[in-house]
């Protein structure tokens, strides 16, 4: 691994540690020998904290708003991971509440829940999560705590079934815009591995940046014939225009702003790899050579 090695096993604290990501980044925590610590809300029911305890965590019951017991759980602790899923009172307040507890106990490092395209080269307005969380690392980046963030794409397990993109009962791949726009996907699992190695590394930059697979509107077709095993085609809806007036129309029609992934957000992070603005480059991984990276013909198939 890059980075400072320990001779004693680090503690890492995971917020959001119920969350599907949250809990892979636990079990790959586990694996490398670290102490995890699983932040969950005081009403946080036994169903969720027992899996969390069975796959070798601490379970710790706060109240983010707290800051004494916030601070008293991040004592003596190497790393904060957050895995934390919402709109603004979660990924601006609620993280800013985890941070300042933080800087309070010492803590020298902090991942932000980004997982995510590359925000920083995306417009204000763009698409509402990635503001969120540009208006959080503008938060971070006022602290003298050294952050990570973690860019990784789509994670390519939406495209089994909540990015529309893949179409297996019409064998179609749709798209607007170009069909050679290289984007990038990593599966959750890959994501989760690689978090939990940088939550491990003293030395990790402000930005790691990862792809499972680059991959095309085209390579998407390729990969989806191969795991179905028959022939898909192309079906292009329209130029990247007209994909933002259909964002515009369904954000008018069905705003839904208290969900925190109603369709038209969906579309806008569609939009925003179809423009190739949001491009992740240069990938980092190579950096913790451990990680056997999934494509996306394994992942549907799985």
């Amino acid at each position: 691994m890059i980075g400072q090695q320990y001779t004693t096993p680090q503690t890492i604290v995971v917020a959001g540690a119920t969350g599907h990501l949250g809990m892979l980044i636990i079990q790959e925590l586990v694996t490398r020998h670290a102490h995890v610590k699983a932040l969950v809300r005081r009403d946080t029911p036994l169903a969720k904290t027992a899996p969390l305890e069975k796959a070798g965590a601490v379970v710790i019951p706060v109240d983010y708003q707290n800051t004494v017991m916030l601070t008293e759980a991040l004592r003596n602790v190497q790393c904060v991971v957050s895995a934390l899923s919402g709109l603004q009172d979660v990924i601006v307040e609620t993280q800013s509440d985890l941070l300042k507890a933080a800087l309070n106990a010492d803590v020298p490092r902090f991942i932000p829940s980004d997982y995510c395209i590359d925000y920083t080269k995306l417009p204000n307005g763009s698409n509402r999560n990635l503001d969120l969380r540009r208006a959080f690392a503008s938060v971070i980046d006022n602290t003298p705590i050294h952050t990570t963030s973690v860019l990784n794409g789509m994670f390519t397990d939406l495209l089994k079934d909540q990015a529309p993109l893949i179409l297996p009962k019409l064998s179609r791949v749709i798209y607007w815009g170009e069909a050679d726009q290289p984007m990038d996907f990593t599966t959750m699992a890959n994501t989760a591995a690689f978090t939990a190695a940088a939550a491990l590394d003293s030395q990790a930059p402000r930005f790691l940046r990862i792809a499972g697979e680059v991959a095309s509107i085209r390579d998407l077709q390729r990969a989806a014939s191969q795991a179905f095993g028959k022939e898909f085609r192309l079906w292009r809806i329209g130029g990247l225009g007209f994909l933002a007036t259909m964002i515009r129309i369904m954000r008018t029609i069905a705003p839904a702003r208290d969900e925190v992934f109603p369709p038209w957000q969906g579309m806008q992070y569609l939009h925003d790899m179809l423009s190739g603005l949001p491009k992740l480059d240069p990938l980092d991984n190579a950096r913790y050579p451990e990680i056997k990276w999934t494509k996306i013909r394994e992942a549907l198939v799985d």
